[in-house]
């Protein structure tokens, strides 16, 4: 279908696009892009992942980079709008050495050099954190937090955000170093409610359900947690049976041979109750129910001043156990003090039609919930969107140990390594893929520049000139001059960084490599 010049040309025409596309959006002083979706609804974003899996591609080699991008986010949770920006600035610098007669191949050798050195490079260049429970740099964290977070929503929100990301992430991380984080033990709940500055963090759990019986309390104190996955409502039979009666005395015999099974439960939850309680007239006892509780169970419960909750989700479940203590139980038999657990405060919160129960005051919690709060949907979604990478930004400090310092400063020194040290190792024509490979690094300062509204190539050669002169500088968007990151706290995950200079190489190279495009499908000839 396509011939050898053509194929290369499409490829790194559709890079070129992908490029220009997202090259707005990178950093801080980025733009956000609207998505409108078929039936008019609309979206406002500036993260990457966001705008890659939902923009409709039709190009075939945009969609392949799309994918490397999308899958960067899936394994690191950020970096998606750099991938796209080195794919498309390697494919922009073959171009020259292309169209002069220079064999694909010959770059192809030497992308592999430089992304084998650059890669050692990062090595050298990134600086180990202490992520011990004791002696955790709190600041670092909260600084790594920050500049992830700031790329995503505008600084005030993003500073707002900074702290209740940073502690969630340290809240349910369980003890030793190497525990795995399991960062779905951070509820995200949003309520269309305030303003997204609003958006806090509460230690402990918020359902978004309340008791179903109006003479519940809607407040209560030193609650007693009873987490538990048993049916407390009346079930059918599975097998059709009948029942004959000759008098009304026998028919209520048999209702309420019906109802016993479920109202030896509910006694059973009521007596643990009564142990517990009596003679404090001060504690309360909640339970719940991960199962339905029928009006009549709940009438039981009420009277007992019980605050029954039912079919909360699974994952609640679990969270509920990590925050308020105690053991989840899945059988009356199994009803002992020692599985219940502990929350200083329990109340409900009633917003429109919407009811929020609130589990807080916990004593020890491993589990907690970020409530975001929003006037619409568009800024609830883009404010959740940025959380979720700034809690996998967070979690990926903890994992690796160590940090790379931000705002264009890795680039402009893999840049500079490249030219002065490997450059000078290596003998031949791969010369020109390493030089190629080092311009293309610089597309992060360079846009960064570009997108704060100073001069690309006057910044470019200032952090140059100052990394030279033995100095780590990265881009300052705000005064357009070289700045010290460490200094400024502004951080990169290294994990992303590793990822970046691992995928983008390859997917431009096998694009590279493409000498025609041939349509594919069922087989002519058949038989």
């Amino acid at each position: 279908v396509m011939g050898k010049q053509m194929a290369l040309m499409m490829n790194i025409n559709a890079a070129k696009g992908m490029l220009e596309v997202l090259k707005t959006n990178l950093g801080p002083r980025g733009t956000i892009k609207m998505l409108v979706g078929g039936g008019g609804d609309i979206k406002l974003t500036k993260d990457g992942n966001v705008l890659l899996r939902e923009m409709q591609i039709q190009h075939p080699t945009a969609m392949m980079i799309a994918r490397t991008a999308t899958a960067q986010d899936d394994i690191t949770g950020d970096g998606t709008s750099t991938t796209v920006l080195l794919i498309g600035e390697l494919l922009k610098q073959c171009e020259r050495y292309l169209g002069e007669g220079l064999h694909p191949r010959v770059l192809v050798e030497g992308f592999e050099l430089a992304k084998v050195a650059t890669l050692e490079f990062l090595e050298t260049f990134k600086q180990e954190v202490a992520t011990g429970s004791k002696d955790i740099d709190r600041e670092l964290i909260r600084c790594v937090a920050r500049t992830a977070l700031s790329t995503k929503v505008p600084e005030d929100t993003a500073e707002s955000l900074t702290d209740i990301v940073a502690e969630a992430v340290l809240c349910v991380r369980p003890e030793g170093e190497d525990g795995a984080v399991d960062l779905h033990m951070v509820e995200l709940m949003h309520m269309k409610h305030k303003f997204s500055s609003d958006t806090r963090l509460v230690q402990g759990l918020v359902l978004d359900h309340g008791a179903r019986h109006p003479d519940m309390k809607k407040h209560a104190e030193n609650c007693f947690i009873l987490t538990c996955n048993i049916s407390l409502e009346y079930e059918r039979s599975e097998v059709n049976a009948g029942f004959m009666y000759s008098d009304a005395a026998q028919r209520e015999k048999l209702v309420a041979a019906e109802r016993k099974f479920t109202d030896d439960r509910v006694r059973a939850v009521i007596a643990l109750k009564k142990k517990v309680c009596d003679g404090h007239p001060e504690k309360n006892f909640v339970v719940l129910n991960q199962k339905g509780i029928d009006p009549i169970s709940l009438e039981m419960l009420s009277r007992e001043g019980i605050i029954g909750l039912r079919r909360a989700k699974k994952r609640n479940m679990e969270r509920l156990v990590l925050c308020c203590g105690g053991v989840a139980v899945n059988a009356v038999e199994e009803l002992v003090p020692e599985c219940l657990g502990w929350a200083g405060l329990v109340y409900e919160h009633v917003l429109g039609e919407e009811k929020y129960t609130f589990v807080e005051q916990v004593k020890n919690p491993y589990s907690c919930t970020i409530l975001i709060k929003g006037q619409n949907d568009h800024t609830i979604a883009q404010v959740k969107d940025a959380i979720r990478d700034g809690l996998r930004a967070v979690n990926n400090v903890l994992t690796d140990k160590c940090v790379v310092p931000g705002a264009g400063a890795f680039e402009v020194a893999a840049a500079s390594n490249l030219r002065q040290v490997v450059k000078k190792t290596v003998q031949g024509r791969a010369k020109l893929g390493i030089e190629a490979f080092a311009e293309a690094l610089l597309v992060v300062p360079k846009t960064l520049a570009e997108n704060s509204g100073f001069d690309a190539q006057e910044s470019n050669i200032n952090l140059t000139d100052e990394y030279e002169k033995g100095n780590i500088c990265g881009f300052d968007v705000l005064t357009g001059e070289p700045m010290n990151p460490v200094m400024n706290g502004v951080y990169d995950n290294y994990l992303v960084k590793r990822q970046i200079i691992h995928s983008a190489p390859i997917i431009a190279s096998q694009l590279l490599l493409v000498d025609e495009v041939l349509r594919a499908g069922m087989n002519m000839r058949k038989g």
